[in-house]
């Protein structure tokens, strides 16, 4: 990449940034709600390494990867101060490497996962935050907990010691019109909220992940904390 291409690339991706952030005031203003209050996630597995690394000197810094191994890849080359986020399908087997790289996991979608991490971060002695995933829109193709089982983690949920549940992640339906995905994300708002009555620390479920390119203000608008963004940020940038 010259240095040309870099600045040309930087300066196209700066525009981006800036147009996800204004579009986030605006739908936080439209709910009540501030700007603050909602972390941008850049997902980065569309986006080769060089161009991931110019992120972090436009103020993103919270960069997120669909895989473990693309995570470990790029987390290897990415300056120290990129907080990882995996936003997609965690294996156990992946789990020893991946903790150490990870500011935050939002795709536990099994027991089986929370017990694995468990026993790592206990391992480790260091405390892991994680999201639950949900699929709301019932797609048989996506992971995570069908929404009436949620309820009934709170048992579970309420033996981790290393584990911290931070709050719920989702990713609705493919819509041509966003507005058919407000039932998807008010259903996980409510399942969270329900969640946060039930269980006592180390678990706070402060955080809702939804809303990506095509949705993400809708999702803002029903309570979203964190917003996953790719296609917006890096289309034809590859």
């Amino acid at each position: 990449m010259t240095t040309v291409t870099s600045s040309a690339l930087s300066s196209l991706l700066g525009e981006r940034v800036n147009d996800i952030r204004r579009r986030i005031e605006a739908a936080c203003r439209r709910s009540g709600r501030q700007p603050g209050d909602v972390t941008l996630v850049a997902v980065t597995k569309s986006a080769p390494a060089e161009v991931a690394a110019l992120l972090p000197a436009l103020g993103v810094l919270d960069l997120g990867e669909s895989r473990p191994q693309e995570l470990w890849r790029k987390a290897a080359v990415l300056p120290q101060e990129v907080r990882w986020h995996l936003v997609g399908h965690l294996q156990r087997n992946k789990v020893a490497r991946t903790l150490p790289l990870v500011y935050l996991i939002h795709s536990v979608d099994s027991l089986r996962l929370l017990a694995a991490l468990e026993e790592e971060a206990e391992r480790r002695q260091k405390t892991v935050d994680v999201l639950l995933e949900v699929n709301a829109s019932r797609e048989p193709n996506k992971h995570g907990f069908a929404p009436e089982e949620v309820p009934g983690l709170v048992p579970e949920l309420a033996k981790l010691r290393w584990v911290r549940v931070i709050g719920l992640m989702t990713m609705a339906a493919l819509e041509a019109d966003p507005q058919h995905c407000r039932p998807t994300f008010a259903l996980v708002r409510q399942l969270r909220d329900r969640l946060r009555g039930e269980l006592g620390p180390p678990h706070e479920l402060e955080h809702l992940s939804m809303g990506m390119s095509n949705d993400f203000e809708v999702a803002i608008e029903e309570g979203a904390t964190i917003v996953r963004i790719g296609t917006a940020l890096f289309e034809s940038l590859g």
